[in-house]
């Protein structure tokens, strides 16, 4: 007979050796793309002034201001884990970042191939964003995280969103005109 003590009869938690591995690399997971998107709210500026489309601008803009949501729903999966708010440096996004710095300085300012370059960073970022919020969206759901899954799914996808959005802009005309230009 079951007890009484509101428990199921069959659990589909794992065991209680994986649980703890599993939970430590889900909350360095979390550190992890907390360290990226604080990584992106200094980077992404920098994208934006060195952009010239008017569609461009304003996409990274967009999601400058979303990644300052993520940030803000990142601080809210800590408490909802019971730990501190900390950072674990990516060294994924550390990489992107400089990639996209380094093609802002091989191209030649205000041009729409600069432009398509920057796009490509970007959307590499994302890439590795969706990636992540997808692994960890997964990671909460296997460990019972509900609220957590729910908040991480949220940013997966704002995280698509962004991705559609900038191949949008590139497939406007940022493609085609840096094609034209010598």
């Amino acid at each position: 007979m079951p007890k009484e003590t509101g428990e199921p009869l069959f659990s589909t938690k794992t065991s209680p050796k994986a649980e703890p591995a599993l939970m430590e690399l889900f909350k360095d997971g979390i550190k992890d793309i907390y360290w990226a998107e604080n990584h992106l709210v200094k980077t992404l500026p920098k994208m934006q002034n060195s952009a010239s489309s008017k569609a461009l601008v304003s996409a990274i803009e967009h999601h400058l201001e979303e990644t300052k949501i993520h940030v803000s729903r990142l601080e809210q999966v800590f408490g909802l884990l019971g730990e501190q708010v900390k950072a674990q440096k990516c060294d994924a996004m550390e990489g992107l970042a400089k990639e996209g710095e380094g093609i802002i300085e091989s191209t030649e300012p205000d041009t729409a191939t600069r432009d398509v370059g920057i796009i490509l960073a970007s959307q590499k970022v994302e890439h590795y964003e969706i990636a992540t919020y997808g692994g960890l969206t997964q990671l909460a759901k296997t460990l019972g995280l509900d609220e957590v899954a729910e908040l991480l799914y949220q940013t997966l996808t704002e995280e698509k969103a962004a991705d559609q959005k900038l191949t949008e802009v590139a497939e406007g005309d940022i493609n085609y005109k840096a094609s034209e230009e010598a």
